[in-house]
């Protein structure tokens, strides 16, 4: 036997032992998909049904709860949020939803890559068009008016907790269609001075009424900070340092955002900003939550926390905006509330 040959066949018997590592891999996946895809006992009440964004008094969020109908979008009575679920056919891994627009982020394992994508959806939770995602979905979000939507995505490392992560930030107008495939192409104003840096990143946007204000995170040179920015003059303005993951209030005067409380480390605590005051109030929450929270009203706030014992899955959790109180558990088997 030649050199040669000799090398080929080491060459194709490590693809094909690599392929087969592959292939176990998503195997093995996809059982622990199928597991998680039966019913179990004293799981909460889920049925299938047609849901609408034109709903009121609806909360939507995404089913994490074992069964059939597992990262389907479902939807319970605001008032009574632990009644039985009605989900509907789609299924994602991110999702919000405000004034009939809605958008749902997926992700599907293959073999090779994943396929990742961005639904932007109608009142009947159809899609109207749908966009390739560079990344793995992390964070979702639609203007009260519905005319804007945004997603981040990490295109390289798994969370905000890896030291070594990329985000990517878009926000598409659904009047125009125009899509902004990344924040980083906005002007900087830093600390009153433009800014320009190579390790911009951008993530957590969240839409004022006006459909123009938004706010988000910027990271850079190792730190964090809550900028304001202008859709309309493609600019950010940074306010305040260690701000991560910001939702604004209904009455636009606040946002709640989880805090780095210990350098290095994935350890955060919800507090809420006012946004006249620049003063910072801790909530209740003791746990550390890894979560853009969402403001169930101008009072409460809704987060999603690891369920205890549940791999890939959480619970819903609300705690008062005033630093008062403690922590309920609001939906068990929940993630992406989005109050209607």
């Amino acid at each position: 036997m030649t050199p040669l040959r000799r090398r080929l066949i080491v060459l194709v018997t490590a693809v094909l032992i690599l392929a087969g590592v592959a292939t176990g891999m998503v195997l093995h996946a996809a059982d622990r998909a199928d597991e998680k895809n039966r019913p179990q006992a004293g799981g909460p009440a889920v049925s299938g049904g047609r849901l609408t964004l034109g709903q009121k008094d609806r909360l939507m969020f995404v089913n994490a709860a074992a069964g059939p109908h597992r990262t389907a979008v479902a939807s319970v009575p605001s008032t009574e949020p632990k009644s039985g679920r009605t989900a509907s056919d789609l299924k994602c891994a991110r999702f919000y939803a405000a004034a009939g627009t809605g958008v749902c982020l997926q992700s599907d394992t293959g073999v090779l890559k994943q396929n990742n994508r961005a639904l932007l959806l109608d009142a009947d939770l159809r899609t109207r068009h749908t966009y390739s995602l560079a990344g793995t979905p992390s964070r979702a979000r639609v203007s009260p008016s519905g005319r804007f939507v945004a997603w981040t995505v990490f295109v390289s490392g798994e969370s905000y907790a890896s030291a070594y992560f990329s985000t990517r930030t878009s926000v598409l107008d659904t009047r125009t269609m125009k899509l902004t495939p990344s924040l980083e192409t906005f002007s900087i104003v830093k600390d009153g001075k433009s800014y320009h840096a190579a390790d911009i990143n951008f993530w957590g946007v969240t839409f004022a009424k006006d459909d123009d204000t938004f706010y988000a995170t910027l990271n850079t040179a190792n730190k964090t900070y809550l900028v304001r920015g202008s859709l309309s003059r493609q600019t950010v303005t940074t306010l305040a340092e260690n701000v991560e993951c910001p939702s604004l209030s209904p009455d636009e005067t606040r946002v709640v955002f989880k805090k780095r409380v210990l350098s290095n480390t994935a350890l955060w605590r919800e507090y809420v900003l006012d946004l006249r005051t620049l003063k910072e109030t801790p909530l209740a929450e003791r746990h550390s939550v890894d979560d853009q929270a969402t403001w169930l009203d101008d009072d409460t706030v809704a987060y999603a926390l690891p369920a205890d014992g549940e791999a890939d899955s959480s619970d819903l959790w609300s705690v008062p905006a005033n630093g008062t109180g403690t922590p309920r558990l609001l939906i068990a088997g929940a993630s992406s509330p989005a109050p209607l």
